[in-house]
């Protein structure tokens, strides 16, 4: 994997390279140009086979763990960094999607397309030390993770749960399974909705006093 930048100012015209504008219709601010963007796209897709264009703004679909798993099957990315108060409208007609990191604004689309590199990245072959650190985290299975303990085993009178030191495979996987659950009902209950469960997480659900419908298998 590779990561490549280009610089919106040297695909500007005139001796000043002006990438932005002040806005039709009065406001405040400054609004990205369209000419330069385009003519960036433009030149960088040339050399691409068929690549996939994200345009990143506050005002895209919000970023998940899902989109990013679909963009690391693209051979080739292009992320197109707004600035100031956004891009020219007509600059959508050249991406194929737009994407927002949260609802926040930030300065530019620097930040964000540094969150999807690093995610994306994760997802690559060979990209951990170990190829199963990817899928067993947090979002993946559409819950969070279940908490992490390493040594010592007791810090200050807070000790490891003594499942996690019984050596029983089983019974540790089926405690993660249930403190995931936990932790996402009480953390993330939004996620719930959209999670996939099975019988037995419909069960540690309904021990776990969960009163809210679950969604259809």
């Amino acid at each position: 994997m590779r990561v490549l930048l280009w610089n919106l100012r040297d695909f500007a015209p005139g001796k000043h390279r002006v990438t932005d504008d002040a806005p039709y219709g009065g406001g405040q601010g400054m609004v990205m140009k369209v000419e330069p963007i385009v003519a960036a796209i433009e030149a960088v897709c040339q050399s691409l086979d068929r690549p996939w264009r994200v345009l990143l703004s506050p005002q895209g679909r919000q970023l998940d763990q899902g989109t990013l798993m679909r963009l690391a099957t693209h051979e080739d990315v292009v992320l197109v960094c707004g600035r100031y108060e956004g891009v020219d409208e007509r600059v959508r007609a050249f991406v194929d999607e737009e994407l927002s990191v949260g609802d926040y604004v930030l300065s530019g689309g620097e930040i964000p397309a540094m969150v999807i590199i690093d995610a994306v990245t994760r997802l690559a072959p060979g990209a951990l030390g170990n190829a199963a650190s990817a899928t067993d985290e947090s979002f993946m299975s559409g819950l969070l993770e279940h908490p992490q303990y390493t040594r010592p085993e007791d810090f200050r009178g807070m000790r490891v749960p003594d499942i996690l030191l019984s050596g029983d495979h089983g019974a540790i996987a089926a405690w993660r399974r249930r403190e995931a659950l936990r932790r996402t009902f009480e953390r993330r209950p939004d996620l719930v909705a959209r999670a996939t469960l099975a019988d037995e997480d419909r069960n540690i659900a309904a021990a776990l006093g969960w009163r809210h419908p679950l969604p259809e298998q």
